[in-house]
């Protein structure tokens, strides 16, 4: 069962890494910097929007870099 998952799971790494490792390190860069985010959006909204389009990227080129 837990295999099946991970296997369904698998091509979305990247994705998920956006969500829950890019993310929150971007929001925490942003205020650490005191940098204020565009269009007055919260720093953790600015990293939900990179984070995720930053793990999209990799998964449709097939490499971070």
């Amino acid at each position: 069962m837990i295999g099946r998952i991970l296997t369904a799971l698998g091509p979305w790494g990247p994705m998920l890494f956006g969500f829950g490792f890019l993310a929150p390190l971007i929001a925490q860069v942003i205020e650490r910097t005191g940098a204020t985010p565009p269009l007055g959006l919260s720093p953790l909204m600015v990293g939900l929007i990179v984070g995720p389009l930053l793990g999209l990227s990799a998964k449709l080129r097939g490499r971070w870099l």
